[in-house]
C-alpha cells in the first residue's frame, strides 16, 4: 500500500512530459495519483515570432494547462534554454521543487539523449531526489524529507542517443487507453507546433508523438506505448512501484 501517491515529472522544457510520460500520468491519475509537471525552462528559446520573456510566459500558461488536465500542477525552475547545468544553483532550485512536492515517484529525462539540456536535466534531477533527504543542505522555507523517491528515466527523444544508438527500455506501460488524454494535453502546447515546423521541419506535432508511442507499443504487442527505465542504484527503492500500481499494463521487457 503506498502511503503518498505523488508522481513528478521533472524534465527539461514544457511539452517534454507530454511526449514522453503524458500517459503514464494519466494511468496513474486515474488510481488516485496526485500529478506534478516540473520543467527546468519556461522554454524560453522555442519560438520564431515572439521574444524571449513573451514566448516563456505563454509557455509556463501552456504547461499549467496541461498539468491542469489531469488536475495536476505545474512548476518551472526558470532556467535558461540552451543553459542547463549542473551547478549549485539549478540543483537547489531542483531539490527545492522536490521537497515541496515530495513525491513518491519521478519521472527524469533519458541520461543520453538528442540534446545537452535534457542530459543535464536528467543529471539533476537524479541529484535532487538523492539530495532531498540531505538536512545539511539547507534550503529556507522547506524541509529534508525521506525516503529517496523511485527514480525512472523516460525514452530518449526517437528513443536513440545522439549518435543513433536505439536506447532500449525496461518495461514499457501500455497507454493505449490513454492516449486520448495524452493527445489532449499535448495540444495544449500550441505555440510549440509552429516553432517545431520552422527550426526541425516538423509539422504533424501530433503524429510525431503518436509515432514514437506507437514504436513502444509494438514492443509489447500494443498500440501506444510509453518505455521507461528504473534507477536501481544505492540507496534509491529497487522495486517496481509502477507494475505494483498499473498491474498489467506495465510490461517488464
Amino acid at each position: 500500500m503506498v502511503d503518498r501517491k505523488v508522481v513528478l515529472s521533472l524534465l527539461a522544457h514544457p511539452d517534454d512530459a507530454e511526449f514522453l510520460c503524458a500517459g503514464t500520468l494519466a494511468l496513474l491519475h486515474e488510481k488516485g495519483w496526485e500529478v506534478h509537471i516540473a520543467t527546468m525552462t519556461p522554454g524560453d528559446c522555442g519560438s520564431v515570432q515572439h521574444g524571449r520573456e513573451e514566448i516563456s510566459r505563454i509557455r509556463k500558461g501552456e504547461g499549467a494547462e496541461s498539468a491542469a488536465v489531469l488536475d495536476g500542477q505545474f512548476h518551472c525552475l526558470e532556467c535558461e534554454d540552451v543553459f542547463i547545468t549542473y551547478d549549485k544553483p539549478t540543483l537547489l532550485k531542483a531539490i527545492e521543487v522536490v521537497r515541496k512536492v515530495r513525491p513518491t515517484i519521478v519521472f527524469a529525462l533519458s541520461p543520453l539523449d538528442y540534446s545537452h539540456d535534457h542530459e543535464k536535466a536528467s543529471e539533476v534531477a537524479q541529484a535532487a531526489c538523492f539530495a532531498a533527504g540531505i538536512g545539511n543542505v539547507a534550503i529556507a522555507g522547506v524541509e529534508a524529507f525521506e525516503p529517496v523517491p523511485y527514480l525512472y528515466y523516460l525514452d530518449a527523444i526517437d528513443g536513440v542517443d545522439r549518435f543513433g544508438n536505439e536506447i532500449a527500455p525496461s518495461m514499457v506501460v501500455d497507454i493505449t487507453a490513454a492516449m486520448e488524454t495524452k493527445e489532449k494535453m499535448l495540444c495544449r502546447h500550441d505555440s510549440q507546433r509552429s516553432w517545431l515546423k520552422s527550426h526541425h521541419g516538423i509539422d504533424e506535432y501530433v503524429i510525431a508523438m503518436k509515432r514514437q508511442s506507437k514504436k513502444r507499443g509494438e514492443l509489447i504487442g500494443v498500440e501506444y506505448g510509453e518505455g521507461f527505465r528504473q534507477h536501481l542504484g544505492h540507496s534509491y527503492p529497487g522495486d517496481n512501484i509502477l507494475k505494483a500500481e498499473l498491474g498489467d499494463l506495465v510490461c517488464e521487457i
